[in-house]
């Protein structure tokens, strides 16, 4: 009978450079650290998700979706290198079993990873995709997750090939070439995605807020990946890339929750120091009779070339300019009865010519009824 049938034999028998005896300890530490494993994640995760309903807090929830995604594979992978570093291997196997732990981890922070980059941004999009925005949100959304997906894998994959002795070196030039070369040829549609996904994030404007840009005004219909359309005031769709949109000063009247309005009048030179006292408060009165204003100031400015000067600042409590208009309408004709009221005009340019002694010299010419009358000479032929 052959010596490794023997009970002796059996025990005694190396493979790898470890006895059978040896292999069957670390067979049973692997599924030991496998049910241990398991029970501690069964538990953790329990006990996490108790604590992440009993809070409000954002970052333990975020802790618990990412203990949801452990592998079970890696889990049992990890649990048999466990058992594997029982034994005493040769050199040339210890090694790979040390590359091994390595692409265990990675492989499973490149999970977790992925797993917090798609549950991340996804909370963003339901926290901030609402209303007009929501689609460009999302869309937005979904190119910055596969983005960070890709560079995230990439860098695990060239970490995973340098472990396992790859020369990376030429790799990573070769990529960098490329990507510039790549970059240089798509960094116009590149700058207005991520001009896009500015927009998304910052929100400087949304769907349905009226804005003013050098030289256009209007109202935004739609907010692309590469151009924004505004619908302007004279009727036109304008096409702006969002690259240059968010080169330009943007005015956003859609927030505005009140407006600020000053304006002037001048009121001739010859009203009266009383009747200029009493104009302040007739303005006051005007503005204050109105609905959805506040009253600030109105004050006799200064003396201009043709009039006297009053300037009136107050506040219309709303964003809407039809209103305004409507509002700064009816103080005008309040003003215009209250000033033929109290008997002053308004001014409107004039230049007056002061000619000294030209009363005397017009005095001194003879009237012409006085001035002799000249009658033709009819001359003999």
């Amino acid at each position: 009978m052959p010596g490794w049938l023997t009970w002796e034999g059996f025990t005694s028998a190396k493979f790898l450079g470890a006895s059978v005896t040896s292999w069957a300890t670390a067979v049973a530490v692997a599924l030991a650290s496998w049910v241990a494993m398991r029970l501690a994640l069964k538990l953790l995760l329990g006990r996490a998700s108790v604590v992440a309903q009993a809070t409000t807090n954002r970052v333990d929830d975020l802790l618990v979706d990412l203990l949801r995604g452990t592998s079970r594979v890696l889990l049992f992978v990890t649990a048999l290198l466990i058992g594997l570093s029982m034994l005493e291997l040769p050199a040339r196997w210890d090694g790979r079993v040390s590359q091994l732990w390595f692409l265990t981890l990675a492989l499973q922070f490149g999970l977790w990873g992925n797993r917090a980059i798609v549950i991340g941004l996804r909370r963003y999009v339901e926290n901030h995709g609402d209303g007009g925005m929501a689609r460009q949100v999302s869309t937005s959304a979904t190119l910055l997750s596969w983005t960070l997906r890709t560079m995230l894998w990439a860098v695990l994959l060239l970490a995973m090939l340098a472990n396992l002795g790859v020369n990376i070196t030429a790799m990573v030039a070769s990529l960098g070439v490329g990507g510039v070369a790549v970059a240089l040829a798509v960094q116009n549609i590149l700058g207005d995605l991520f001009a896009s996904l500015s927009i998304a994030v910052d929100k400087p404007f949304e769907v349905g807020d009226f804005i003013t840009l050098s030289g256009v005004a209007g109202t935004v219909e739609q907010v692309g990946l590469k151009t924004t359309r505004i619908r302007a005031l004279s009727g036109e769709q304008v096409v702006i890339s969002n690259t240059e949109l968010l080169k330009q000063t943007i005015n956003n009247y859609k927030r505005m929750q009140q407006r600020r309005v000053v304006f002037k009048f001048g009121l001739t030179y010859d009203s009266t120091p009383e009747q200029a006292e009493a104009v302040p408060g007739i303005v006051r009165r005007a503005v204050e009779s109105q609905e959805h204003t506040r009253f600030d100031r109105a004050h006799f400015q200064g003396f201009g070339d043709s009039s006297l000067d009053f300037e009136v600042v107050y506040f219309v409590l709303s964003s809407d300019f039809n209103l305004y208009m409507d509002i700064q309408q009816r103080i005008n004709l309040a003003l215009m009865r209250e000033f033929r009221a109290l008997g002053v005009s308004f001014a409107f340019p004039t230049r007056t010519l002061q000619m000294p002694g030209l009363e005397a010299r017009l005095a001194a010419q003879p009237r012409p009824e006085e001035q002799p009358v000249l009658r033709p000479r009819r001359v003999a032929p």
